[in-house]
């Protein structure tokens, strides 16, 4: 299977206020160039496009092409999920939108440490093994936004697990707040492949600082700002397929352009994108090194080194997807940063001369106002739309 996958949560719409209307015209053309390049993986979620995505799946891909042609992934809302019975009944629903009768991979959507408990009571690993005996799905994973730790303590005692979608890209893969290298390596350690997810960070790196700009186009002056961070991504031997969010034809033609023969980064384009990682985090606003001298002692136990991260992120990015999940994965099991009582102990101890206090100010005005809430994303009436 070649290793770039059409992920269907960021379709062309016309109105940009209302992602329910998708462009099936465009769609229809960009799933027809797909396919007629060899390309074959489709991943889809029940919430995306607010309720429409698999069913946009189901007529442009499933009603017009055989069932051998195309792989398809999509995902159980746990988040949705009130109770144990609600499994089937969603996986019901998304057999018939998507108009196949198995899924090739069938995950669990955006586990992580404050939902595993929930997954957990309501037999949400036993219900994917079901549906693996019942021939209803060929692989079984699950999506993950959240840190090492708590996945290397999810696969070890799920070892079923075949499959975790993983946020990866050359910015988050050493960041203390993302994790994806640590994740990565994870994965790897319990010989789990890995989807990835968000290689451009939410379309972030494709518009770049124009200093790390000139590093890529001195390497290359043809590849486009895509073709890095794909590429990046899909050359870790344990990376299954690596997912683009396509919104455009051009977009979906680039893509395939670089990836119909895909090689991976040779070693000195591996130091191109370091160096344009160091030019990216130059420009942070919180200069925090993640020591960690500040976490000591914090009667509030505030994951500060963390929360700075992803502030900085956000500054240099905006909300791409993921930012939001670990901001409130992190929350679950330490202090908001509005929490913070101003005792100024974080500060005493901070090597850089950190205004802390005020940074985690700043940190609440933007995460806890503007945080993404994956239950209320898409509401019953917009599903059966």
């Amino acid at each position: 299977m070649k290793k770039l996958g059409f992920g269907l949560m960021r379709l062309p719409h016309p109105d940009p206020d209302d992602w329910s209307r998708v462009d099936m015209e465009q769609v229809k053309q960009m799933v027809d160039a797909y396919m007629a390049a060899g390309f074959s993986y489709f991943d889809t979620a029940y919430i995306y496009h607010r309720g429409q995505s698999e069913k946009v799946f189901g007529e442009l891909v499933a009603s017009r092409y055989p069932r051998d042609r195309f792989v398809l992934t999509t995902k159980m809302p746990v988040f949705m999920a009130i109770q144990e019975e609600d499994y089937e009944r969603i996986f019901e629903e998304q057999l018939s939108y998507c108009q196949v009768e198995y899924f090739d991979y069938y995950f669990l959507h955006a586990v992580g440490k404050e939902i595993y408990p929930k997954i957990v009571a309501q037999k949400g690993f036993e219900f994917l093994l079901m549906k693996k005996k019942e021939g209803k799905t060929k692989h079984i994973g699950f999506s993950y936004h959240d840190d090492a730790e708590t996945l290397d303590r999810i696969l070890t005692e799920h070892p079923e697990i075949e499959v975790v979608q993983l946020q990866l890209n050359y910015v988050d893969w050493d960041s203390e707040g993302i994790q994806s290298g640590k994740c990565y390596e994870v994965c790897a350690k319990h010989h789990v492949q890995v989807t990835v997810m968000e290689p451009l960070k939410g379309g972030a790196l494709v518009n770049l600082p124009e200093a790390a700009r000139e590093v890529f186009l001195k390497e290359d002056k043809e590849a486009s700002m895509a073709s890095w961070g794909i590429r990046f991504a899909a050359s870790f031997e344990h990376v299954m397929v690596v997912l683009s969010g396509m919104s455009t034809l051009e977009q979906l033609l680039d893509n395939i352009s670089y990836m119909q023969d895909f090689k991976p980064l040779s070693d000195q384009e591996q130091l191109a994108v370091k160096k344009t990682v160091r030019l990216i985090h130059d420009s942070i606003a919180i200069p925090c090194t993640a020591c960690r001298y500040c976490t000591d002692g914090c009667p509030k136990g505030i994951a500060i080194p963390d929360y700075f991260t992803l502030f900085n992120q956000q500054k240099q990015f905006g909300f791409a997807m993921g930012l939001d999940l670990t901001f409130k994965n992190l929350t679950a099991s330490h202090g908001k940063p509005s929490d913070c009582i101003r005792c100024k102990k974080c500060e005493k101890h901070c090597p850089q001369h950190l205004r802390i206090t005020k940074h985690l100010q700043d940190v609440a005005k933007v995460f806890e106002k503007e945080h993404f809430d994956y239950a209320h994303y898409v509401t019953e009436e917009e599903r059966h739309r």
